[in-house]
């Protein structure tokens, strides 16, 4: 394959420069462990607002705000219940409040992920949705009043096959109280997108009932090859609304170059019969459906021109706004939802800690710890990809690579899709590997090389002749060899540089990714492609010999790197898709958690219980960050 090539020939000497931004480390807290940086992929605010159906007299909905979404309200119109990260972000918690959004209380707190909170027509009920128990989305009913809690869907009777996505989502009661509808992924396969070959996994739904009490469970709508979901029930009971996109369409939905691209429909189906009624059609993006009254049903309409509130019978006014998730009031005069925003996250900004002994917080992408004790990131969500180094408490602040007299293309720089990623320290700290070029679907398009850099910033030099797409490289233990990675249909695999002849040999020839030269030099870990749809983390001997398979979930492991006690730090879809894929927004794999197992691949830990996909995790041991 030919690909477009950015660099002249030679080197290029780049000017140090300090990092325009705040960035610093704060030490844990006493009686802390330290502090374990990482990085989240979602929004960094949501607020919810309600305004007259019209879109008129908007207003913020709750006096007391704080980073909430997914409201629903009661059946008699008095409260609203959402999901709120007010205990930390990341830690999604169910809360009630009057809908004129005062007394806001707790429902469901906790480790685990619960969301998609609605109260039963009495009352007396709550359904949502919980990764309690086993990590997956289940739907859970809580007895508001007794506080008994019962899992509905991971009985043998529903629970589907545990090495596929098995998830359950947004929950809704008809208005009878004897059933709750809900949509699930339950027994479909992992599939990639670009119709299989992508990385990422795109998502089918269909739509189920089940009793409060877990019996009566049934499927009432599927379509193969299509994504059912956000069912609601219509005001008589005899009928489910939903929106249907087909599973391509699940991962352009929630890319911002697909949104406002993808069409899907909303369409109804009979209860009783599974007869069938499409309320719309053409383009557009329509999520979130709802009957307003017994003949109108309000939806979403997500990104594009049109993006705001639109209604299948045309009898209300459409609402053009940025807006997410809206619910109707049961009176038909109000309407609520959320507003998002992906403001970058500062570094060090406070995360929820799902382990008491570290302090959670965030961090830029390849974050990376030399023996000397000094940081070095790809600063990516400032839009410019350069290397930037730093003592941990945020002095000595220096980008030493700049992208700017890289020659790459701004616009993809901009994007994220072109940079220097993954630095790597040599042992000594003079240097600073790193790959130089395009990235992810880019890569298939351009060549990058391995480049090292100074670490005072003086000079650079590339490793390799910028001939195929090489990058994200590691030591060795000793500072003689740098391992790397080759991508492309006429070379692929692990390649090992010899620093001291400029000779390389061939490690692998699979796709390989990611690797990551262990402390005592005796393994390579990286990430192997081990199926059309899925990759898994591996270690190697130096010598090419010992391959091991470490996971086998079917869901994408990798972003795989040492742990300073030699345990082994990755990212992995194992539990399966925590929402609706369609309805994320700015995001790759929407629900990557961070794992911790040992060298062997024995004893996985899951580290973060989220709904957004967190991964790059390095641990800064209070030792590093009081020096």
């Amino acid at each position: 394959m030919r690909r477009r090539t950015f660099l002249a020939a030679g080197a290029a000497t780049v000017g140090a420069g300090l990092l325009p931004g705040p960035f610093s480390v704060a030490a844990a807290a006493a009686g802390k462990k330290g502090v374990l940086l990482m990085n989240r992929i979602g929004p960094s605010s949501s607020d919810l607002y309600i305004a007259d159906i019209d879109g008129t007299n908007e207003r913020p909905l709750l006096a007391a705000r704080g980073f909430d979404y997914h409201a629903s309200v009661s059946a008699d119109g008095r409260s609203v219940v959402f999901t709120s990260e007010r205990t930390g972000d990341g830690n999604s918690c169910l809360y009630r409040a009057r809908i004129d959004g005062t007394n806001v209380q707790p429902l469901v707190t906790g480790p685990a992920m619960d969301d998609s909170g609605v109260l039963s027509p009495d009352g007396t009920k709550l359904a949502f949705v919980s990764t309690r128990g086993d990590h997956r989305a289940h739907i859970w009913v809580l007895n508001l009043r007794t506080n008994a809690l019962r899992c509905l869907t991971s009985g043998p009777a529903v629970a589907g096959d545990p090495s596929l996505p098995d998830g359950h989502f947004r929950p809704a009661w008809s208005p009878d109280g004897q059933w709750i509808a809900f949509s699930s992924d339950r027994n479909t396969p992992w599939r990639g997108h670009d119709d299989g070959h992508g990385w990422e996994h795109t998502q089918e739904l269909s739509v189920y009932v089940i009793r409060p009490d877990g019996t009566g469970f049934r499927q009432v709508a599927s379509r193969s090859g299509y994504c059912l979901g956000s069912p609601k029930w219509s005001p008589d009971g005899r009928r489910i609304v939903f929106y249907e996109i087909t599973t391509e369409g699940t991962w352009l939905a929630h890319r911002p170059e697909g949104i406002g691209k993808v069409a899907s429909q909303i369409v109804s189906v009979d209860v009783a019969t599974g007869a069938r009624v499409e309320h719309t059609s053409g383009a557009g993006l329509k999520v979130s459906p709802q009957y307003v009254n017994a003949t109108e049903i309000g939806y979403l309409v997500k990104g594009g021109a049109d993006e705001g509130l639109a209604y299948t019978s045309g009898t209300l006014p459409p609402v053009k706004r940025a807006l997410r998730s809206p619910v109707w009031t049961p009176d038909g005069k109000s309407v609520i939802y959320q507003k998002v925003g992906f403001a970058p996250r500062p570094v060090d900004t406070p995360l929820y800690s799902w382990d008491a002994d570290w302090e959670y917080r965030h961090c830029d992408v390849f974050p990376v710890l030399s023996r000397q004790g000094r940081l070095a990131i790809t600063e990516k969500q400032l839009g410019n990809s350069s290397i930037v180094t730093l003592r941990p408490d945020g002095t000595d602040r220096k980008v030493v690579f700049d992208n700017a007299a890289s020659g790459l293309d701004p616009a993809l720089i901009a994007k994220g899709l072109a940079g220097a990623f993954r630095p790597a320290w040599s042992p000594d700290g003079a240097w600073i590997a790193f790959g130089l070029g395009g990235w992810f679907q880019e890569r298939r398009e351009m060549t990058a090389v391995v480049a090292r850099v100074r670490s005072d910033g003086s000079t650079w030099e590339k490793l390799t002749d910028g001939t195929t797409n090489a990058g994200f490289p590691s030591y060795s233990p000793d500072g003689n060899e740098i391992v790397y990675r080759v991508w492309g249909e006429d070379a692929k695999g692990l390649r090992v540089l010899d620093l001291r002849t400029g000779a390389t040999r061939v490690l692998t020839e699979e796709y390989d990714n990611l690797p990551d030269w262990s402390a005592d030099g005796r393994l390579i870990l990286f990430t192997r492609k081990t199926s059309a749809t899925n990759f898994d983390v591996c270690t190697v001997r130096p010598d090419g010999t010992g391959l091991r398979v470490l996971t086998s979930s079917g869901a994408n492991d990798g972003h795989a790197v040492w742990n300073h006690d030699g345990r082994i730090l990755y990212n992995s879809g194992m539990y399966g898709f925590r929402q609706e894929a369609a309805l994320y927004d700015n995001t790759f794999q929407p629900y990557g958690q961070i794992f911790s197992m040992k060298a062997d691949g024995s004893d996985k830990e899951l580290l973060t219980d989220s709904q957004w996909e967190d991964s790059m995790p390095l641990y800064l041991p209070q030792d590093v960050l009081s020096r």
